[in-house]
């Protein structure tokens, strides 16, 4: 029975802020193969559709699980989302102006951002992301959206802790910030996860569970490895996320999603 394969990006496939801008020809040929002996590849990722590199739309893949869940695609269409409570965005939204916290609204295919957001605008230049295409003029009261994207340029980050764990106590939703990419955070629906877009995109392609694969890198990437048949975790992951996976392969700057490609689910006589 055919085989149903999910790679998150950052920290993956790919790793730009430290020189792997795209998927290298090893991981390429070896998603390839997966693909020619009659298995699917996805892509999962916390990035919504417009966050997504040109390469990774035109790669082939048979679909995507995005913006950690709220979002599956198969052939250009939307097989599954899940929108936020826009009385809670707009609550959020109001602590974020606030306390001088820019945010990006993410939905399909739109994605808003309101004008004078430098903080946003230097994180999206940051990743790569065209922001010159997003929704500059909106009114909040007629949108829907599946994900925001927070961000700041504060410095104060143990105010800043508290104002976003503020955010997150609105009931239904979740999320976690990253201290890292200018004090960023993501707030989703607390009904989904990476692994609840993979169970949709299973059901979709009526594969069972146990014939899935996933390989991540990231602490939203627990879920989605604990739910697969089987649970691949990069070497530059965090320990705690290595506990979860059947198995621990190279990094992302050794080829470890090819190594894993080849040595667990094509089997070793088809290393490349």
């Amino acid at each position: 029975m055919d085989k149903a394969i999910f790679f998150d990006i950052d920290g993956t496939i790919l790793n730009r802020e430290n020189g792997i801008t795209e998927i290298t020809p090893r991981v390429k040929s070896a998603m390839k193969k997966l693909q020619a002996a009659g298995d699917k590849i996805f892509i999962a990722t916390g990035r919504p559709v417009s966050f997504l590199y040109k390469e990774i739309l035109e790669f082939g893949f048979d679909g995507f699980v995005t913006s950690n869940g709220a979002l599956e695609l198969v052939d250009g269409k939307v097989i599954f989302e899940s929108l936020l409570d826009m009385d809670g965005v707009k609550k959020i939204c109001e602590i974020a102006d606030a306390e001088n916290i820019e945010y990006i609204l993410q939905s399909y295919p739109e994605t808003y951002l309101k004008k004078n957001s430098p903080a946003c605008e230097k994180f999206c230049e940051k990743i790569g992301v065209d922001y010159s295409k997003f929704v500059r003029e909106f009114d909040i009261n007629e949108i829907s959206i599946s994900k925001m994207e927070c961000m700041t340029a504060r410095q104060d980050l143990e105010n800043l802790d508290v104002i976003y764990k503020k955010m997150l106590s609105t009931p239904g939703f979740t999320g976690w910030a990253d201290p890292f990419h200018y004090k960023t955070m993501e707030i989703y629906s607390d009904k989904v996860s990476k692994a609840t877009g993979i169970l949709k995109i299973l059901e979709h392609f009526n594969i069972p569970v146990e014939n899935s694969f996933a390989f991540g890198d990231g602490r939203n990437d627990g879920e989605m490895i604990q739910t697969v048949g089987t649970g691949i975790v990069m070497g530059n992951a965090k320990d705690e996320l290595k506990k979860f996976g059947k198995y621990v392969v190279p990094g992302v700057h050794d080829d470890g999603v090819a190594v894993g490609i080849e040595n667990y689910i094509l089997g070793d006589d088809s290393k490349i």
